[in-house]
């Protein structure tokens, strides 16, 4: 199934939902072979200079991984195309008009965003406004 393209229907149908816990982003050096069931990161990205892993914070605790922030994730509930133009780019706009960064994953169906814990209640309430 096709995902939706129309920036005015993504933002007006994204739904966001907030999940539990906390979540941080580890790097480990190459070569790492972590133990990936274990850590269970909903995310993991090679760069040049390591393998970046998403994981819930206790989880990175466990294992003694060092991380600098933690960040709540939010689901944006609506099935993006991932050919969409400008989707992201305005969610991001809008939160960094007040002062907010993200941290944004394209997945197949959904994207989600990284975004500060401490932040994640002004977030929800400006994601929502986009609905109005």
């Amino acid at each position: 199934m096709a995902g939706e393209t129309n920036l005015d229907v993504l933002l007006s149908r994204m739904r966001p939902v907030l999940k539990d816990g906390e979540y941080v982003f580890c790097t480990l050096p190459h070569p790492a072979t972590p133990d990936l069931g274990a850590l269970a990161p909903v995310g993991l990205f090679h760069e040049d200079e390591g393998l970046t892993l998403i994981l819930r914070r206790e989880r990175a605790d466990a294992a003694g991984l060092p991380y600098t922030g933690t960040f709540r994730q939010v689901t944006l509930s609506v099935h993006s195309s991932l050919d969409a133009v400008g989707f992201i780019a305005a969610v991001a706009t809008r939160l960094a008009a007040h002062g907010i960064g993200v941290n944004p994953v394209a997945a197949y169906h959904h994207d989600h965003l990284f975004i500060p814990a401490a932040r994640a209640t002004d977030v929800m309430a400006l994601l929502d406004s986009f609905a109005r």
